[in-house]
């Protein structure tokens, strides 16, 4: 058969090729993902303040500037507790008819990758701040700020959500600084931006677990070693700041604090380990240890290093105290619940 002499047949015979070549390049591979990469066992689905900030998220660019994905390298082992795999983005959807847009990944870090953003700063009040004025929190970000989601309110009302921004980042305007919807929601997806943990048992690549590290001034516990001073500046600079004297009206300083060099080991590990919400002139703060899955030998190390740094000098503590005030708090935590 000569189809080239007879375009009907040749455009027809073009057509067949195309569609089988898309079938099996293009539509089997999905259908095999669809069934293969199911979302892992305690996925959450998105609220619908957290698709809308999603959508907000996408308009606003911030794509162009974070990526959603671990890798599987060591400089990602900060951004999540392993390397990402196709389930993690098994439950993502299109973003409607007309946009596919479903997975966020990126392609470029200008700013920290945000896949575990929810665990690892999961402060709304530092994340509303950080969105208004980002140098309010870091003072090295480049990050825009987005003033325009937010206004100045006189007198908020009762259901206005506050931000304790510190007064010279203001600029001299009167009155409250008030998140708008739009600034609900967006923080609303990033706070739902959260690594599912792989079922019991699962083990992905050991190098995210390996924690040892050179040597440090209390770190080294028995043969053990934990960077406390690394642990510090990846869960709690943000916040309390690397010179340890916090933000003025938003976050409290650990430099000189009492509860930081007393001898409420209690106390302070409860707040490590379940966060903080008993000082009003504060932002609320987040359960970072149990979120970040703390050990009782990275909870030693943050301590000492906290103990022992901007004049502060307070006892060294050891991982098997730390455990048993850590097994004490979880026994009064689930009989108070």
């Amino acid at each position: 058969m000569n189809i080239f002499n007879n375009h009907i047949r040749l455009y027809i015979t073009a057509g067949l090729l195309f569609a089988l070549l898309t079938y099996f390049t293009v539509i089997m591979p999905a259908f095999q993902n669809q069934y293969t990469n199911l979302p892992l066992p305690g996925t959450k689905p998105l609220s619908g303040d957290a698709k809308a900030g999603k959508l907000i998220y996408i308009s606003e660019g911030c794509v162009g500037c974070h990526s959603q994905q671990v890798r599987n390298v060591e400089m990602d082992k900060i951004f999540g507790s392993r390397p990402g795999m196709a389930a993690d983005y098994a439950n993502i959807g299109r973003t409607s008819i007309w946009q596919n847009t479903a997975t966020l990944m990126g392609t470029e870090r200008t700013g920290p990758d945000l896949t575990d953003v929810g665990n690892r700063q999961a402060s709304k009040d530092w994340n509303l701040m950080h969105l208004y004025q980002p140098r309010s929190v870091v003072k090295q970000s480049i990050m825009p700020s987005y003033k325009w989601l937010f206004e100045m309110k006189a007198n908020p009302s009762k259901t206005d959500v506050v931000v304790s921004m510190p007064a010279e980042f203001l600029n001299g305007k009167a009155g409250k600084l008030v998140a708008k919807k739009e600034a609900l929601q967006l923080v609303a997806y990033i706070l739902s931006l959260k690594q599912t943990p792989l079922p019991t048992g699962t083990i992905p690549q050991e190098f995210l677990y390996k924690k040892a590290v050179g040597d440090i001034p209390n770190a080294k516990f028995g043969d053990k070693k934990v960077d406390g001073k690394a642990l510090y500046e990846a869960n709690c600079v943000a916040c309390h700041q690397a010179n340890g004297e916090g933000l003025k009206g938003a976050f409290p300083p650990l430099k000189g604090s009492p509860v930081v060099t007393g001898e409420n080991l209690e106390l302070y590990i409860d707040i490590i380990m379940n966060g903080y919400d008993a000082r009003a002139d504060y932002g609320v703060m987040a359960a970072v240890g149990t979120n970040m899955n703390f050990t009782e030998f990275d909870v030693a190390a943050i301590i000492n290093y906290e103990r022992n740094s901007w004049g502060n000098k307070g006892k060294e503590v050891t991982p098997e105290e730390i455990k048993k005030i850590m097994d004490f708090i979880k026994i009064k935590v689930s009989a108070e619940n």
